[in-house]
């Protein structure tokens, strides 16, 4: 598929940057000039780091448009928010955050590393929640399998045992029940996403998962104890030092969140007070909860398509644990954009060059024919949306990742555009990046491999500038 020139929209924004008094320059400008950010890692408030999240953009990405495109007290939506990144940047450049995410796991890392905390407070809590926590660790295993079946039901008990050991289920057991005792919400979802942050790890953690916070677990064949002793997987006992990425030491749960915890407060202490504090809401990027003309700047970044990150699959080991029943977590799953499931009827067509692409990926798969048509129709309605509620004359960025599906280029940025263009957006002009696999979280190794059907997926990014005329 050929590639759009964006030469002749470039030269007509800069033709009428006068005009819009000076905002189509800076747009340009902030598009096209460097955007890998690869000497500015210093930059980075800490507070993005204190739980894993995949495929994050990095902080400087927001913080460079809202800089460039809006003023103090400018409201700046993320409609696809995922671990907040774009609203904790806009929060701390004084502006007003409005974030909006259908992940219950994003919903609350985002309030978190946007609240502001009374440390004193925080450290009391914790000490009593620890100091609870170890005296009530429930050792019998009846009484065990009776708390459990008062908690879970049978399919989220199955799933439970599958990926965590009793004795571990019995510390996490203690830990989230003192947690829940908790009465102030803002203090009881700081302890949750501690919490969460034992179980979603880059590396460790205490289920029997390895590679979790990339979303593509895999249950451990070899399982040591803090110990050195072999609990699962005695039959790989002498393949066990040629087996390392397949075995993990199981740790406390009790021992690593009293670690999380030291190591977050060193993290989340520092965020200044704010006189706009951020709006954090539940809710579908295809149906904004958001009045039309209201939005001075959109920075987002769509989820992959085809479901090539699956953020339920790992977020799940989590939200198991705060009451949300497995089978409601998969069905969940299956709203998001780009998982698989019935094509949805289109706002309009889709454009031509988008259904060029999916005719061409079909003749290889119609399965993933089926999964990209779907993503780009639901896609079309996220757009849809955002230029609906993006004041006239501002501007949306939407950050997205390439994607070869069956062997074939499905050319999102262009498709994006295509279907931007086609829903009364204009198209400033689109940036490249290359992307840190290593900090970008992915799911693969930071080295590309150009056999891999992942990372063929996932080594570069378009930062999309669409314009809502006035």
């Amino acid at each position: 598929m050929q590639q759009l020139n964006f030469d002749f929209i470039v030269e007509k924004k800069q033709a009428d940057s006068q005009k819009a008094g000076g905002y189509f320059e800076n747009l340009i400008t902030a598009l096209t000039t460097d955007l890998n950010f690869q000497e500015n890692g210093n930059t980075v408030h800490p507070a993005h780091k204190i739980h894993p999240f995949p495929a994050k953009f990095p902080p400087q990405l927001p913080r460079k448009f809202i800089e460039s495109l809006t003023e103090p007290g400018d409201v700046v939506l993320d409609p696809m928010m995922g671990s907040g990144t774009t609203l904790l940047e806009a929060f701390l450049l004084g502006r007003k955050a409005i974030g909006v995410d259908i992940d219950p796991l994003a919903l609350l890392f985002t309030r978190v590393k946007t609240d502001v905390y009374h440390e004193a407070k925080l450290h009391s809590t914790a000490r009593a929640i620890l100091n609870s926590a170890r005296k009530n660790v429930v050792l019998s295993v009846s009484q065990l399998t009776q708390k459990m079946g008062e908690r879970f039901d049978l399919s989220t008990r199955e799933f439970v045992d599958y990926w965590f050991t009793k004795d571990v289920q019995s510390e996490l057991l203690a830990l989230v029940s003192e947690i829940e005792r908790i009465r102030e919400i803002e203090i009881r979802d700081f302890f949750k996403l501690i919490f969460s942050s034992v179980i979603i790890t880059k590396s460790g953690g205490v289920s029997l998962a390895i590679d979790l916070a990339h979303t593509r677990p895999h249950r451990a064949k070899i399982v040591l104890s803090s110990s050195g002793k072999i609990i699962i997987g005695n039959e790989y006992q002498d393949q066990l030092g040629t087996k390392k990425h397949l075995s993990k030491t199981l740790r406390s749960p009790i021992d690593e969140f009293d670690k999380k915890f030291q190591q977050t407060m060193k993290n989340i202490i520092g965020i200044p007070p704010c006189d706009i504090p951020p709006i954090i809401n539940y809710g579908n990027a295809q149906s904004l909860p958001i009045a039309s003309n209201s939005i001075d700047l959109i920075v987002t970044s769509p989820p992959y398509a085809s479901n090539a990150i699956d953020y339920m699959r790992a977020h799940k080991f989590t939200l198991v644990w705060f009451g949300y029943p497995i089978h409601d977590l998969m069905l969940k799953r299956k709203t998001y954009i780009g998982s698989e499931g019935p094509v949805l009827k289109p706002l309009v067509d889709l454009p031509n060059k988008v259904n060029d692409v999916i005719a061409g990926i079909a003749k290889k798969s119609k399965t993933k024919s089926i999964s990209l048509r779907r993503y780009y129709l639901e896609m079309e309605l996220a757009l849809s949306e955002m230029q609906r509620v993006l004041k006239p004359g501002k501007a949306a960025i939407v950050v997205v990742g390439n994607s070869t599906l069956a062997g074939e280029d499905s050319h999102v940025e262009d498709c994006l555009v295509a279907i931007g263009n086609g829903i009364g957006f204009e198209t400033a002009a689109v940036g490249v990046r290359q992307l840190d696999r290593n900090k970008r979280m992915l799911p693969a190794g930071k080295n590309i491999n150009i056999d891999s059907q992942i990372q063929q997926r996932m080594h570069e990014e378009y930062v999309i500038g669409f314009y809502k005329p006035n």
